[in-house]
């Protein structure tokens, strides 16, 4: 499972005009699953990111989670997160799990999140063409995978 997770002021994910889901001060969470990935790996990486702490405290240092600010947290699968470029010019994504592995394993990761933080945790329309509106705040910009775990 690979991650890109963005500190934000508020953030807000969109389709076919509407909106879907929005939140203030917490995450963005842009997650990719691929065939390999488990469960292990979605309650692993729920873990990390409860406990990440890049949010300021008082003297502006990145000391706080966003359990501690109490913050909020919007999940957007992106199954382009595995693109492979390596041959030519078109991005391959076959290590891009199906909807049958992918599904169920993107729920899980919200629900451990969810469960982890007890905070509000709002999520995009799985597989759908959506429109995500983000600001960034910092800019703070952090990827994980699970297969690596830096």
């Amino acid at each position: 499972m690979r991650l890109v997770i963005q500190r934000v002021s508020r953030a807000s994910v969109s389709s076919s005009g509407f909106e879907t889901a929005s939140v203030g001060k917490g995450m963005l969470i842009l997650a990719g699953i691929e065939e390999s990935d488990t469960i292990e790996d979605a309650e692993w990486l729920a873990g990390k990111v409860t406990r990440l702490r890049i949010f300021a405290d008082t003297m502006g240092v990145m000391n706080h989670s966003v359990c501690e600010i109490g913050g909020s947290i919007l999940v957007v699968s992106q199954f382009t997160l595995h693109a492979s470029t390596r041959k030519g010019n078109r991005p391959s994504y076959i290590r891009a799990a199906r909807p049958e592995t992918a599904v169920p394993l993107f729920e899980s990761f919200v629900r451990f999140l969810k469960e982890t933080t007890g905070l509000r945790v709002e999520t995009g329309w799985f597989g759908a063409m959506m429109q995500v509106e983000l600001v960034n705040d910092g800019p703070v910009t952090i990827i994980m995978d699970s297969k690596i775990r830096e």
